[in-house]
């Protein structure tokens, strides 16, 4: 297997210390529109890196995406940028025959009228709308295979095939007792994606009515998260789970809500309010004239890069799948979930927790896809592959995941 990692931010990097020790592939290429970002990553694997190399790409760029991929002679792409990009890194995956995989689906709008009522174009519409493309050429598109969507997935699919009879609801839920030292507001993910699902309308699948949507932050509900992070008070957030595990697993009702805080809410409020969550941009005044900004460009460009906060950052991060329902005849609730310390990530790989967890899920799913232990055609997100070989797997790189009765 030979792979282009397309992104070298925080993600991207964590993704090449954990695929470092593994060796299922020939070679990755780390690409990044910034060279030093690229050439960073690599450089810090030491002796390890020597299946490594550093580009520079346009990630917006099809054809120069493209041609990296022909250059290198790479058979799979994994993008590890924000949600602004999958789509046309899926085309030239797409127009170059590789296997794509990506950590977030193409984005969602709004509907015009009803947006807190009636979806839009839903997350992953883009994509699949292209599956019997796909499907047709023989190709394959691992979709959402980060942490959440990506292993919260995985443990649906376990459920409905190990636990379950019938389910009623599945639900994800995402907390944390993170604190980073000098700061009040310094988010631990993406600021770009973290406003994009939150400030969006929430999606709730129900069975018998589908896809609708709700008002951002609904349905607020306190749960208790294992090994030590407690009660959490969670909120309805936009995410690609409830688009993708409904697609191959019976369900009454599915949810996916994030444990955030008030008072990281009410920022988010704030920065809605000021219009400074838009994307599209003003004009502003600059030393060399007027300069067209996106202001929620302008707000990540103010806050700290999630990457570097590890070193001051304590607590753990949680995510997981809460899923009801029967098990011969009987009721049965259960939490299945993945936790990393801040403390651990740190020590062994040098990365955050909650870019570490998101990152070691691609990796485990491409050694799945390089051996064969997963396969398939079209556009298929993980709900699609057997869970077994993935949380074994997972096991295996160190990081065990748990099963909490309720």
């Amino acid at each position: 297997m030979r792979v282009l990692l397309v992104g070298a931010g925080g993600v991207g990097t964590a993704v090449t210390r954990i695929a470092a020790g593994r060796p299922f592939f020939d070679l990755m290429v780390v690409a990044d529109y910034d060279p030093a970002r690229a050439e960073a990553a690599v450089a810090a694997l030491g002796d390890a890196g020597d299946r490594f190399r550093a580009e520079r790409v346009d990630a917006g760029d099809e054809d120069a995406v493209a041609g990296l991929l022909a250059r290198h002679g790479c058979d799979v792409l994994l993008n590890a940028t924000d949600p602004r990009f999958v789509m046309p890194l899926f085309r030239a995956a797409g127009a170059t025959g590789a296997t794509y995989v990506d950590m977030a689906m193409s984005l969602s709008r709004a509907h015009p009228e009803r947006p807190y009522e009636e979806c839009g174009t839903k997350l992953g519409d883009e994509q699949f709308a292209l599956a019997g493309e796909w499907e047709k050429a023989g190709a394959l598109a691992l979709v959402g295979m980060g942490v959440e969507p990506g292993l919260s997935d995985v443990f649906a699919r376990y459920a409905a095939d190990e636990l379950f009879d019938t389910i009623e609801e599945i639900g994800i839920r995402d907390g944390a007792n993170l604190t980073v030292d000098g700061h009040d507001f310094a988010p631990s993910f993406n600021i770009w994606t973290t406003i994009e699902e939150c400030l969006n309308p929430p999606v709730v699948y129900e069975e018998g009515r589908g896809w609708f949507t709700t008002p951002p932050f609904s349905e607020p509900e306190v749960f208790d998260f294992p090994e030590g992070i407690g009660p959490v008070e969670c909120v309805n957030v936009e995410h690609e789970e409830v688009l993708l595990v409904p697609r191959w697993v019976g369900a009454g009702r599915v949810t996916f809500k994030y444990g955030l805080g008030r008072e990281f809410i009410e920022t988010l409020k704030t920065l809605h309010l000021l219009g400074l969550d838009r994307t599209a941009p003003v004009t502003v005044a600059g030393a060399d004239g007027p300069v067209a900004v996106s202001p929620r460009d302008v707000v990540a460009a103010c806050l700290p890069d999630p990457a570097t906060l590890g070193e001051r950052m304590r607590g753990k991060t949680c995510a997981g799948t809460w899923v009801r329902g029967t098990k011969d005849g009987a009721p049965r609730e259960v939490y299945l979930y993945h936790v990393v310390d801040n403390e651990w990530s740190m020590a062994e790989y040098g990365c955050q927790a909650v870019v570490w967890q998101t990152a070691v899920n691609p990796v485990v799913a491409l050694e799945l896809l390089a051996t064969g232990a997963w396969s398939g055609t079209g556009v298929l997100g993980p709900e699609a592959f057997p869970a077994g070989p993935f949380l074994d797997l997972l096991t295996a790189y160190g990081s065990p995941w748990g099963l909490r009765e309720q």
